[in-house]
Protein backbone atom coordinates (compact mmCIF):
# COMPACT_ATOMS: atom_id res chain seq x y z
CA UNK A 1 0.00 0.00 0.00
CA UNK A 2 2.64 2.58 0.89
CA UNK A 3 4.50 1.64 -2.64
CA UNK A 4 0.54 2.52 -4.45
CA UNK A 5 0.29 5.65 -2.39
CA UNK A 6 3.80 6.72 -3.55
CA UNK A 7 3.04 6.03 -7.38
CA UNK A 8 0.13 7.84 -6.76
CA UNK A 9 1.51 11.09 -5.42
CA UNK A 10 3.99 11.22 -8.46
CA UNK A 11 0.71 10.23 -10.87
CA UNK A 12 -0.66 13.78 -9.13
CA UNK A 13 1.95 15.58 -8.99
CA UNK A 14 2.73 15.21 -13.07
CA UNK A 15 -1.32 15.71 -13.57
CA UNK A 16 -0.95 18.99 -11.34
CA UNK A 17 2.19 20.08 -14.12
CA UNK A 18 -0.09 19.56 -16.79
CA UNK A 19 -2.39 21.49 -14.86
CA UNK A 20 -0.52 24.31 -14.65
CA UNK A 21 0.02 24.56 -18.36
CA UNK A 22 -3.48 24.81 -18.83
CA UNK A 23 -3.61 28.18 -18.95
CA UNK A 24 -6.42 30.69 -20.70
CA UNK A 25 -7.06 33.82 -21.20
CA UNK A 26 -10.54 35.49 -19.87
CA UNK A 27 -11.64 39.22 -20.04
CA UNK A 28 -12.48 39.76 -16.40
CA UNK A 29 -16.52 41.19 -16.06
CA UNK A 30 -15.58 43.72 -13.15
CA UNK A 31 -12.53 45.01 -14.80
CA UNK A 32 -12.86 44.72 -18.70
CA UNK A 33 -9.01 43.52 -18.27
CA UNK A 34 -7.73 40.35 -19.67
CA UNK A 35 -6.27 37.78 -16.97
CA UNK A 36 -4.65 34.44 -17.40
CA UNK A 37 -6.32 31.33 -15.52
CA UNK A 38 -6.94 27.99 -15.40
CA UNK A 39 -10.55 26.13 -16.45
CA UNK A 40 -12.25 25.54 -12.86
CA UNK A 41 -13.10 22.30 -13.76
CA UNK A 42 -9.36 20.95 -14.37
CA UNK A 43 -8.42 22.20 -11.08
CA UNK A 44 -11.69 20.54 -9.65
CA UNK A 45 -10.69 17.69 -11.19
CA UNK A 46 -7.14 17.03 -9.57
CA UNK A 47 -8.49 19.16 -6.01
CA UNK A 48 -10.84 15.85 -5.64
CA UNK A 49 -8.03 13.25 -6.40
CA UNK A 50 -5.22 15.29 -4.02
CA UNK A 51 -7.27 15.47 -1.08
CA UNK A 52 -8.93 12.13 -1.41
CA UNK A 53 -5.12 10.66 -1.26
CA UNK A 54 -4.13 12.63 1.23
CA UNK A 55 -6.84 11.86 3.65
CA UNK A 56 -5.96 8.09 2.90
CA UNK A 57 -2.50 8.33 2.95
CA UNK A 58 -1.63 10.73 5.92
CA UNK A 59 -4.86 9.95 7.88
CA UNK A 60 -8.24 11.95 8.78
CA UNK A 61 -6.93 13.82 11.45
CA UNK A 62 -3.64 14.59 10.13
CA UNK A 63 -2.65 18.10 9.88
CA UNK A 64 -2.12 17.78 6.22
CA UNK A 65 -6.05 17.18 5.33
CA UNK A 66 -6.88 19.54 7.90
CA UNK A 67 -4.83 22.52 6.31
CA UNK A 68 -5.32 20.89 2.31
CA UNK A 69 -9.44 21.36 3.32
CA UNK A 70 -8.63 24.94 4.84
CA UNK A 71 -6.44 26.51 1.59
CA UNK A 72 -8.43 24.74 -1.06
CA UNK A 73 -11.67 27.36 0.03
CA UNK A 74 -11.87 30.06 -2.32
CA UNK A 75 -12.40 33.57 -0.52
CA UNK A 76 -13.42 36.75 -1.90
CA UNK A 77 -11.77 38.64 -4.86
CA UNK A 78 -9.45 35.19 -4.57
CA UNK A 79 -8.68 33.56 -8.00
CA UNK A 80 -8.22 29.53 -9.36
CA UNK A 81 -4.65 30.78 -10.01
CA UNK A 82 -4.52 31.22 -6.20
CA UNK A 83 -6.14 28.59 -5.22
CA UNK A 84 -3.89 25.79 -6.89
CA UNK A 85 -0.45 27.54 -5.64
CA UNK A 86 -2.27 27.20 -1.98
CA UNK A 87 -2.97 23.39 -2.70
CA UNK A 88 0.08 22.68 -4.41
CA UNK A 89 2.17 24.04 -1.42
CA UNK A 90 0.23 21.68 1.24
CA UNK A 91 0.35 18.79 -1.53
CA UNK A 92 3.87 18.49 -1.88
CA UNK A 93 4.10 18.88 1.72
CA UNK A 94 2.12 16.02 2.43
CA UNK A 95 4.15 14.09 -0.32
CA UNK A 96 7.57 14.97 0.87
CA UNK A 97 6.36 13.60 4.30
CA UNK A 98 4.57 10.61 3.31
CA UNK A 99 7.49 9.57 1.30
CA UNK A 100 10.37 10.15 3.77
CA UNK A 101 8.45 8.10 5.91
CA UNK A 102 7.88 10.38 8.79
CA UNK A 103 4.46 9.99 8.99
CA UNK A 104 4.07 6.35 9.55
CA UNK A 105 6.89 6.68 11.93
CA UNK A 106 4.66 9.35 13.85
CA UNK A 107 1.77 7.01 13.66
CA UNK A 108 3.19 4.34 14.65
CA UNK A 109 4.82 5.74 17.73
CA UNK A 110 1.08 6.64 18.61
CA UNK A 111 -0.73 3.43 18.35
CA UNK A 112 2.00 1.88 19.80
CA UNK A 113 1.52 3.78 23.06
CA UNK A 114 -1.93 3.43 22.71
CA UNK A 115 -1.61 -0.54 22.51
CA UNK A 116 0.99 -0.44 25.19
CA UNK A 117 -1.33 0.85 27.76
CA UNK A 118 -4.47 -1.46 26.88
CA UNK A 119 -1.88 -4.49 27.26
CA UNK A 120 -0.98 -3.56 30.55
CA UNK A 121 -4.30 -2.92 31.68
CA UNK A 122 -4.82 -6.05 30.67
CA UNK A 123 -2.08 -7.34 32.48
CA UNK A 124 -3.17 -5.73 35.91
CA UNK A 125 -6.33 -7.18 35.52
CA UNK A 126 -5.28 -10.23 34.51
CA UNK A 127 -2.80 -9.85 37.85
CA UNK A 128 -6.14 -9.30 39.96
CA UNK A 129 -7.84 -12.30 38.94
CA UNK A 130 -10.06 -10.72 36.19
CA UNK A 131 -8.61 -13.38 33.41
CA UNK A 132 -12.05 -12.60 31.99
CA UNK A 133 -11.92 -9.21 31.10
CA UNK A 134 -8.32 -9.57 30.77
CA UNK A 135 -8.77 -11.44 27.58
CA UNK A 136 -11.60 -8.77 26.37
CA UNK A 137 -9.32 -6.20 26.81
CA UNK A 138 -6.11 -8.34 24.86
CA UNK A 139 -8.80 -9.28 21.78
CA UNK A 140 -9.91 -5.45 21.46
CA UNK A 141 -6.47 -4.43 20.65
CA UNK A 142 -5.63 -7.38 18.29
CA UNK A 143 -8.90 -6.69 16.80
CA UNK A 144 -7.38 -2.90 16.58
CA UNK A 145 -4.27 -4.37 15.11
CA UNK A 146 -5.91 -6.03 12.45
CA UNK A 147 -7.65 -3.36 11.52
CA UNK A 148 -4.74 -1.07 11.24
CA UNK A 149 -2.94 -3.77 9.14
CA UNK A 150 -6.09 -3.53 6.41
CA UNK A 151 -5.71 -0.54 6.00
CA UNK A 152 -2.42 -0.52 5.32
CA UNK A 153 -3.03 -3.33 3.20
CA UNK A 154 -6.11 -1.76 1.31
CA UNK A 155 -8.20 -4.73 2.88
CA UNK A 156 -11.88 -3.82 4.19
CA UNK A 157 -12.15 -4.43 7.61
CA UNK A 158 -14.62 -7.00 8.40
CA UNK A 159 -14.35 -9.44 11.85
CA UNK A 160 -11.56 -10.67 13.21
CA UNK A 161 -11.62 -13.53 11.56
CA UNK A 162 -12.49 -12.07 8.27
CA UNK A 163 -9.81 -9.72 8.67
CA UNK A 164 -7.59 -12.75 9.62
CA UNK A 165 -8.41 -14.40 6.16
CA UNK A 166 -8.00 -11.60 3.90
CA UNK A 167 -4.63 -10.49 5.21
CA UNK A 168 -3.13 -14.22 5.11
CA UNK A 169 -4.33 -14.60 1.66
CA UNK A 170 -2.68 -11.13 1.09
CA UNK A 171 0.41 -12.69 2.03
CA UNK A 172 0.60 -9.98 5.34
CA UNK A 173 1.10 -13.05 7.53
CA UNK A 174 1.93 -16.72 7.39
CA UNK A 175 -0.81 -20.11 7.85
CA UNK A 176 0.95 -20.19 11.25
CA UNK A 177 0.20 -16.69 12.25
CA UNK A 178 -3.31 -16.99 10.86
CA UNK A 179 -4.19 -19.88 12.69
CA UNK A 180 -2.35 -18.31 15.83
CA UNK A 181 -5.24 -15.44 15.38
CA UNK A 182 -7.79 -17.84 14.66
CA UNK A 183 -7.01 -19.60 18.40
CA UNK A 184 -6.84 -16.02 20.08
CA UNK A 185 -10.14 -14.71 18.61
CA UNK A 186 -11.84 -17.63 20.31
CA UNK A 187 -10.95 -16.75 23.36
CA UNK A 188 -11.71 -13.59 22.95
CA UNK A 189 -15.11 -14.26 21.76
CA UNK A 190 -16.03 -16.79 24.51
CA UNK A 191 -14.34 -14.00 26.84
CA UNK A 192 -16.79 -11.65 25.70
CA UNK A 193 -19.68 -13.78 25.48
CA UNK A 194 -19.13 -14.48 29.59
CA UNK A 195 -18.19 -17.73 28.93
CA UNK A 196 -15.30 -18.39 31.27
CA UNK A 197 -15.16 -22.14 31.29
CA UNK A 198 -14.14 -22.41 27.35
CA UNK A 199 -10.76 -20.62 27.98
CA UNK A 200 -7.76 -21.15 31.14
CA UNK A 201 -6.47 -18.85 32.51
CA UNK A 202 -2.73 -20.07 31.36
CA UNK A 203 -4.95 -19.45 27.76
CA UNK A 204 -5.55 -15.83 28.26
CA UNK A 205 -1.90 -15.68 29.62
CA UNK A 206 -0.61 -16.68 26.56
CA UNK A 207 -3.07 -14.59 24.64
CA UNK A 208 -1.54 -11.19 26.23
CA UNK A 209 2.10 -12.05 25.17
CA UNK A 210 0.69 -13.26 21.89
CA UNK A 211 -0.74 -10.18 21.17
CA UNK A 212 2.42 -8.50 22.20
CA UNK A 213 4.78 -10.18 19.95
CA UNK A 214 2.37 -10.07 17.40
CA UNK A 215 2.56 -6.09 17.16
CA UNK A 216 5.70 -6.31 17.81
CA UNK A 217 6.24 -8.29 14.89
CA UNK A 218 3.24 -6.43 12.70
CA UNK A 219 3.06 -2.94 13.59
Amino acid sequence: MTALFKKRFHELEQQLTEVEKSTITVRSPLTGDSETTIPSELILNWRVKARSLIERACGEQSSHLKMYLEVEKLVSYDSYMNQLKRMKAVFLGAKEDFEGGYLNSLRNLVQAEVFNNELEQAEELFDRGYATAAAVIAGVVLETALRDLCSINGIEHGSINKMNDDLAKAGAYNANQKKQITSLSAIRNSAAHGKPEEFTNDQVRGMIDDVNRFLATQL
